[in-house]
């Protein structure tokens, strides 16, 4: 007795779909693997899972191939030959001359400019020219105005300031030298002040004493000098010892 139909619904149990999912994956995988081989046909298989795991089978040598071959079809695009790299290639090379022909556009327009090459430009050229160049000198102009008006608003503000510092340093200057002077004049008068307190009241407390202007030691040379003996007196004339 043969199995039973398998009736086609979402299977409720995880475990049994995760199964079930493992075998006919592997049976799907199988199947396009052989009709690749029995019947020569290029077979493209993607599959992704419920956890976006992907699993997929290409009988040819590039998947990438395989979905532009299928993307020329299905969109009835003409087939080419024309490869996807060769495709790329000439975008890029298409982009390159776009850039080398600004390039060469944006030098020939700074050699105008500078006054070169101006022989094949038209008159109609040559007046755009001319009016290119006129609007470039006046802002050239208005930007060198405006930056000398902020350098002399600059040098205005610090010559300001520096007067303002100078101003400082001579009221500083002139009170030093006034408190100089004050201190000054307080130390002359505390000078006065001790001397009239040490000088003499009056004459009453203290009289000078009189006295020879030069005091003699020794004896006086016109004087003679008298000795005295036990019996008789000898006198000496001053200067001379016997």
């Amino acid at each position: 007795m043969g199995r039973g139909r398998v009736e086609l619904k979402r299977i409720e149990n995880k475990i049994n779909r995760q199964v079930t999912f493992a075998k006919r994956r592997n049976g799907l995988l199988k199947k396009a693997y052989e009709l690749s081989v029995l019947c020569d046909a290029e077979v493209a298989l993607i599959i992704f899972s419920n956890r976006g795991k992907l699993y997929e089978f290409c009988s040819s040598s590039s998947m990438l191939k395989t979905l532009e071959r299928y993307q020329k079809c299905n969109y009835g695009a003409p087939e080419t030959n024309v490869s996807a790299r060769e495709a790329l290639e000439l975008s890029s090379q298409q982009e390159y001359l776009k850039l080398k022909a600004r390039y060469e556009a944006l030098l020939r327009n700074q050699r105008n400019l500078l006054g070169e090459d101006l022989g094949p430009l038209s008159s109609k050229e040559l007046e755009s020219l001319e009016r290119q160049l006129d609007m470039s000198l006046k802002q050239i102009r208005s930007t060198r105005t405006q930056c000398m008006l902020d350098q002399l608003t600059d040098l205005q503000r610090k010559e300001h300031l520096l007067n303002e510092a100078n101003r400082t340093l001579k009221q500083r200057l002139f009170d030093g030298y006034n408190h100089q002077l004050q201190l000054n004049a307080n130390a002359e008068e505390v000078a006065y002040g001790r001397q009239q307190a040490h000088q003499p009241q009056g004459d009453g407390f203290f009289q000078a004493l009189e006295c020879e202007p030069t005091l003699q030691i020794g004896y006086h040379q016109n004087d003679p000098i008298q000795v005295v003996t036990a019996g008789t007196s000898v006198n000496y004339m001053g200067g001379w010892l016997p």
